[in-house]
């Protein structure tokens, strides 16, 4: 049997240098990051004497490029790992994997691998979808690799010597989902007596993106008050943690109803809404956080951020959460009761790769370098 393995192929300028990646996903186990590994192919003429460097460049854009006016710019880079590639050590501190082995064989002598390594902790990719009027590079967290030509790892890569290309640092659903998701809460009267009382149950703790989510309603009426509608959505909340006051919150989806409704005093009512947090109907929302994305990939609402300690954030990255929330309406003079509750939206994990056999065959994925203008006038995606 011969099985295909897909590879990434991106070239410099000049042709000298040639990187290749067997994957551009890399994930986040909380605890610890997926090693990032590849293939660099050199021009030996070209490279001697001189190094060749691979780095793991995180950016975080928090502003709009048409806004940086006065020599204030709303961009900054973060180099998490790096590594020197050429000329190769005589040892390596890591075994090669089966597909670096195959891109060995079939590149010939020019061929040297790489690993580099990210920290925990290191934020996720994020995008903030920008508005329809926006320009230039979204803001958000982006990750790529980059291979360059110079005589230390801090020298300015040229662009005819350099290869950039983006990858993303990914989170799956957990394995075991958390409990379920239940509140109650309970709205006194100054002047009246009894109480009003909404409890909120989720069917489960753990979504995957496109499942509906349905929230199980029930109101008891103690009090003399007369609840008029109810109004039931998905809240998605970003923090961007580089700022104090940097958090704000998203309608995802909501729905509002009158079924039920008047409910009288004494009664009660026992309910379920479902509701769908989709991309496709918030297009123009600016603001919204996505997952951040590849060329030529569909986009999707960001997953949610799971952190080893929630105490200790980062000061460099985006928080995604989501809520779903219940607000009773008792009319103008008589307020509201609104309950939340906290839960995971995220992509299932991915099915484990076939092992590369001896017999295998090689899909390479080739990338022009005329594709998005870089801060450095590098293209990276």
């Amino acid at each position: 049997m011969v099985y295909n393995f897909k590879v990434y192929k991106k070239c410099s300028p000049n042709g000298k240098i040639t990187l290749y990646m067997p994957k551009r996903d890399f994930v986040d186990h909380i605890s610890y990051v997926e090693p990032i590994d590849g293939i660099v192919v050199v021009d030996d003429e070209y490279v001697r004497g001189r190094k060749v460097f691979a780095q793991v460049v995180c950016t975080f854009r928090y502003g709009r490029e048409e806004d940086e006016v006065m020599g204030v710019n709303f961009y900054k880079e973060l180099y998490l790992a790096s590594d020197q590639i050429y000329p190769a050590p005589e040892k390596r501190s890591y075994d090669l994997t089966r597909t670096q082995e195959r891109l060995m064989k079939k590149l010939g002598e020019t061929a040297l691998p790489f690993r580099l390594s990210v920290p925990a902790g290191s934020p996720g990719s994020v995008t903030l979808q920008p508005g329809l009027e926006d320009e230039g590079e979204p803001c958000g967290v982006h990750y790529y690799i980059k291979l360059f030509v110079g005589d230390t790892e801090i020298d300015r890569s040229h662009r005819r010597s350099t290869v950039a290309l983006g990858i993303r640092k990914v989170q799956y659903a957990p394995n075991k989902p958390g409990p379920q998701p239940c509140t109650v809460v309970r709205k006194d009267f100054m002047l009246s007596p009894g109480q009003l009382e909404l409890e909120l149950t989720l069917d489960k703790q753990l979504y995957i993106h496109g499942e509906t989510i349905a929230i199980n309603i029930s109101v008891r009426n103690h009090s003399n008050k007369v609840v008029k509608k109810i109004k039931a959505c998905i809240l998605q909340s970003v923090d961007v943690v580089l700022f104090q006051n940097g958090q704000y919150r998203n309608v995802v989806c909501s729905v509002e109803t009158q079924d039920g409704c008047p409910l009288q005093p004494g009664a009660s009512m026992q309910k379920v809404v479902q509701l769908r947090p989709e991309l496709s109907t918030l297009r123009d929302r600016r603001g919204l956080a996505l997952d951040a994305q590849l060329k030529r990939q569909d986009n999707s609402l960001a997953s949610t951020t799971l952190l080893l300690e929630p105490e200790q954030r980062d000061a460099f990255g985006i928080i995604v959460s989501y809520s779903a929330k219940v607000k009773l309406y008792l009319g103008a003079l008589n307020g509201e009761l609104s309950a939340e509750l906290p839960f995971i939206l995220m992509h299932p994990k991915e099915g484990r790769a076939k092992l590369v056999q001896a017999d295998s065959q090689v899909d390479v994925e080739m990338f022009r370098q005329d594709t998005v203008h870089h801060q450095e006038s590098i293209d990276v995606y």
